[in-house]
């Protein structure tokens, strides 16, 4: 008699395989979940993008500032040369005079 079962347990074996496959598909996102997932990326990619255009910017204002800072900074130095060249060449200039003697009494 154990037979006689086997074809049929088979049978139902397959039939309850391709239902519990069924359900399993039927199982999936719904419209609403898929929306809500490609407006999390769309969020997800606007906010990268964003982060990269702020680090951008703030980058261009650090090296403006940096640029503005060594210019200045060149400048002040530039001028202080200056300075030390006419200074020396002041002195230079009157040490190459005679020194008046002072008449002694």
């Amino acid at each position: 008699m154990p037979r006689k079962y086997i074809p049929n347990m088979k049978k139902s074996s397959l039939i309850l395989g391709f239902a519990l496959l069924a359900g399993l598909i039927a199982c999936g996102p719904s419209a609403e979940e898929i929306a809500k997932k490609e407006k999390a990326k769309a969020d997800s990619i606007a906010a990268v993008e964003k982060a990269m255009q702020d680090s951008i910017a703030a980058t261009k204002e650090k090296a403006m500032q940096d640029s503005i800072a060594a210019a200045k900074e060149k400048a002040i130095q530039d001028s202080i040369a200056k300075a030390e060249e006419e200074a020396a060449a002041k002195k230079a200039k009157g040490s190459s005079k005679p020194k008046k003697e002072k008449k002694a009494e």
